[in-house]
């Protein structure tokens, strides 16, 4: 399974993504910074599954519709960062979809992530990445849980990957950095967490028109997480 996450830059490269679904050959596309209500309902063997609704320039999931199946998707609301409350407000910082995999008949939740920008701290992001895992948990109790997208986390990962692990969550890098538009700012800002899920690679693609370059996570359901579901 392929799954790629992309920040468009305030929609800048939205022109970007059906190309990037067919050379990919991609099963799941999370977008952030997206203008939802100017996104298409198809991208070739893509679905549209749903887009934030509050924010202007908010979050979007496309699946293989042959492949997969949405049992339900939605977007939330986390802790907003002082820059939400006073300058370009984020209503909906987490989409989440409980997708059923046909070719397995497994379920699985899959989901795409903005954290607060850099002027926020930290801790409110992790603050963000452990709710928005909780409300991950409720969409599928039990069930292997995928999130991907914009972090925003250059610097000290180790705490937050030692956190993710306590909680019975794995953080997966890319093999290349993710952002390069500011000096000091440079790094691995997209990344994913994971749980019930093995991650075989990580891989940040080629540069587009958006300051952010997409990544490319290929993995698969882990046996011992499996558990059949009806379709």
């Amino acid at each position: 399974m392929k799954v790629v996450s992309y920040n468009l830059r305030k929609n800048r490269a939205v022109t970007e993504i059906g190309a990037l679904a067919e050379d990919h050959e991609i099963d799941v596309l999370c977008l952030q910074e997206a203008e939802a209500i100017a996104l298409p309902a198809h991208l070739g063997h893509m679905r549209l599954v749903h887009a934030t609704e509050r924010n202007r320039l908010g979050l979007a999931m496309y699946v293989r519709e042959e492949r997969f199946f949405a049992r339900s998707a939605h977007t939330f609301q986390l802790k907003k960062s002082l820059h939400d409350r006073l300058l370009a407000p984020a209503h909906e910082r987490l989409l989440g979809a409980r997708l059923h995999d046909a070719e397995m008949s497994r379920d699985f939740v899959v989901a795409s992530f903005h954290a607060a920008p850099l002027t926020a701290l930290n801790s409110l992001r992790r603050h963000q990445i452990h709710a928005a895992l909780g409300e991950l948990r409720a969409l599928g109790p039990g069930l292997p849980a995928l999130m991907v997208g914009d972090y925003n986390y250059p610097v000290f990962k180790g705490r937050l990957d030692t956190e993710m692990r306590d909680h019975g969550y794995e953080l997966s890098l890319s093999d290349k950095r993710t952002y390069t538009r500011y000096k000091m700012f440079r790094g691995h800002f997209d990344f994913a967490t994971s749980s019930g899920i093995d991650i075989s690679s990580v891989r940040t693609l080629n540069r587009g028109l958006s300051d952010h370059l997409p990544i490319m996570v290929s993995a698969s359901l882990r046996e011992d997480s499996l558990v059949p579901v009806p379709a």
